[in-house]
């Protein structure tokens, strides 16, 4: 038995931010047709500990959709098994690591063996930002080119860089927790990018008049308001996966059309969802869609200019899973 270790350099060679994007939009497409299987993720968080452990499995059938194979990415793939096991320590930034930890096994789909062990803080990184730019080119308007983004860590760096593969960006307006974090940020990015990237002291100052909102944070209390929030514009709110915790605040979520990567995940996980459905302000037909089902054109997307959309990602293991088996058959090849 052989057994590929891929690391997160290796990852991020392998995985380039556009050709991710095609890998969400094939996962999802699969995740909306069937062809793809996931429970609810497992968290394990035990006393006294601050960080918590998650272990996403799914599963991935022979099938295909037309994503991948149209653009020539991917041949058909086997079917194949993976499980993302990772630890989240939001702490970590201060020492200056990522906050996520981990790694995602592979396993042929036919005989059990393993295959690959991909570094999961990669996988997840790029993954994320990747979905979260699926989200912003199916439902952002396409004129749509003020970005605000609330964070300065990993993933606020991921998302400005998928942001810029799906829209014309003309400016990025960043907020971190401290303005000498998001003055970093700026200096860090700037050279890698045609656009002005902003330091900005408020997440006020970073929302308003932004067509494009990111939130990246480990807040635990809304990051945005309602009133910051101009007609037309989409946000993804990618930071917490708690039901305790959220990064939007009630009236946004009330005034928003919102879409997810799975409904499962919203009503067990999303505190931005469920806090804001514990104060009576929405219930589950406010979701309008999964982003698989806008893609394969079961529910619309966007309908009208003026709608204010809502992309809340959760983080999903057959997202994890396509990432990894894509990155473990482009290594097989090169």
């Amino acid at each position: 038995m052989k057994l590929l270790i891929l690391t997160h350099s290796e990852v991020e060679q392998l995985l380039p931010m556009d050709q991710c994007i095609a890998v969400m939009e094939e996962a999802l497409f699969a995740l909306a047709r069937g062809q793809a299987h996931q429970p609810l993720r497992t968290i394990f968080k035990p006393a006294n500990v601050k960080g918590v452990m998650a272990m996403m499995p799914a599963f991935r059938s022979a099938e295909t959709s037309a994503p991948l194979l149209t653009r020539g990415l991917l041949p058909g793939d086997p079917p194949i098994f993976g499980l993302k096991a990772i630890c989240v320590f939001p702490g970590n930034a201060a020492i200056g690591k990522d906050a996520h930890q981990g790694g995602v096994f592979l396993f042929d789909g036919i005989t059990g063996e393993p295959l690959a062990l991909v570094n999961a803080s990669a996988i997840t990184a790029i993954r994320t930002a990747a979905t979260s730019g699926l989200a912003t080119r199916v439902l952002a308007r396409e004129d749509a080119g003020e970005l605000a983004i609330i964070g300065a860590g990993v993933q606020a760096r991921t998302h400005l860089s998928a942001m810029a593969c799906v829209r014309s960006i003309k400016r990025a307006r960043i907020a971190g927790g401290r303005f000498d974090s998001a003055q970093k940020f700026a200096k860090e990015m700037q050279s890698q990018f045609p656009f002005p990237v902003e330091p900005v002291e408020t997440a006020e100052a970073a929302v308003r008049g932004a067509e494009l909102i990111v939130t990246a944070t480990t807040a635990r209390e809304p990051v945005v308001q309602r009133d910051w929030i101009s007609p037309g514009a989409h946000l993804n709110a990618i930071g917490t996966f708690s039901p305790n915790a959220r990064e939007i605040d009630t009236a946004t979520m009330a005034a928003a059309t919102l879409f997810c990567d799975a409904r499962e995940s919203v009503l067990n996980e999303a505190g931005d969802y469920l806090l804001a459905a514990k104060e009576g302000a929405i219930g589950p037909d406010h979701i309008r869609a999964e982003l698989g089902e806008v893609l394969i054109k079961a529910h619309p997307g966007r309908t009208s200019r003026d709608e204010i959309t809502l992309f809340k990602s959760l983080g999903l293991a057959i997202e994890d899973l396509a990432a990894a088996a894509y990155v473990f058959r482009k290594a097989e090849q090169e």
